[in-house]
């Protein structure tokens, strides 16, 4: 059985999809771009900001479920410039404790939704 997460606190979806699923223990996020969920505009002043805006999402969808980032196993980034990837790597990384950081890979695309940056999908279990 699943159980489908949503939250007002992050995006809503803007497609045929959930903002999560949680089947059993484990919970299969949709990727997050930066959408601020409070007025729908896209966040993208600075890759800073943008990354911050889509963890921030991805917080929220996490705490809807229950879970925190120390959930996560599993993480997927998608970049549009590998240039950028320092820059992402540092704002990632301040919302987990690197000790028990999750798998990751990051994956540089010719395009991403709405044009965006980076987008960051996570698997996570309780």
């Amino acid at each position: 059985m699943k159980k489908i997460i949503f939250t007002e606190k992050a995006p809503a979806p803007i497609g045929p999809y959930n903002q999560a699923v949680l089947t059993g223990n484990t919970l299969y996020t949709s990727g997050q771009i930066a959408i601020n969920p409070a007025n729908g505009e896209l966040v993208l002043d600075t890759i800073e900001i943008e990354t911050k805006q889509v963890m921030e999402n991805m917080k929220a969808v996490l705490e809807a479920a229950g879970m925190t980032f120390e959930n996560v196993v599993k993480s997927t980034i998608f970049i549009s410039n590998m240039n950028d990837f320092g820059t992402i790597n540092s704002i990632y990384g301040a919302y987990f404790n690197e000790k028990t950081a999750p798998a990751r890979e990051t994956v540089q695309v010719a395009c991403l939704p709405k044009n965006v940056n980076v987008e960051i999908s996570m698997i996570a279990v309780q």
